[in-house]
């Protein structure tokens, strides 16, 4: 039953990121399985949509969690926060599509506690003069942020191009002077991750 679920909410991710507007139906398709099996795990588009935003809050909330106990420079916990949720921004990529949608107010609830956090990392970085305080913490890190999955939808055929781009135009808009932020992407022991 398991096993079901998890392959719809998989499928779901990869057809849903190539259409936005598709429906159960093409989901069920996709998966292998009736309408009447999608529907029994989602009642409706609504329950698949928020069951994705909650994983994709769970994957990121880990992530910031873990990463914000480091005790790092707020920039360098940015570069390893976009090192380590790359793969999830991209794999979730759709629902910044569909947050501007008419799902857009259920997933941007769901998003609270990633919002809460970022803005928590950049508001450390503010007072630690490491980011620009031209903005509101929860403003500044919503933009840089939003940059984040919008490099992540626009660069779906180069992963590894488009993490480098992301990390280094996140910090920048985050007022990281671009020689730092070069630095802090070039010498990070994984960069492999953001090349």
């Amino acid at each position: 039953m398991n096993e079901t679920r998890d392959r719809i909410l998989d499928v779901a991710l990869d057809v849903l990121g190539e259409n936005p507007d598709a429906g159960m139906g093409d989901i069920a398709s996709a998966a292998g399985v009736v309408r009447r099996t999608v529907y029994g795990h989602f009642p409706s588009r609504l329950d698949l949509v928020r069951t994705l935003t909650e994983r994709a809050v769970t994957e990121m909330t880990a992530v910031l969690t873990e990463i914000n106990a480091s005790g790092a420079e707020a920039d360098a916990t940015w570069v390893e926060f976009i090192a380590r949720v790359w793969p999830v921004a991209h794999r979730y990529r759709v629902l910044l599509a569909l947050r501007r949608g008419e799902y857009g107010e259920a997933i941007h609830g769901l998003l609270g506690p990633v919002d809460e956090l970022l803005a928590d990392l950049v508001e450390r970085g503010q007072g630690g003069d490491v980011f620009a305080q031209h903005l509101p913490a929860g403003i500044l890190s919503q933009l840089a942020y939003g940059l984040v999955f919008a490099i992540a939808d626009s660069e779906a055929s180069n992963g590894t191009r488009g993490a480098r781009a992301a990390t280094i135009t996140s910090l920048l808009m985050l007022g990281v002077p671009e020689a730092r932020a070069i630095a802090l992407v070039g010498d990070r022991p994984t960069s492999a991750a953001v090349q």
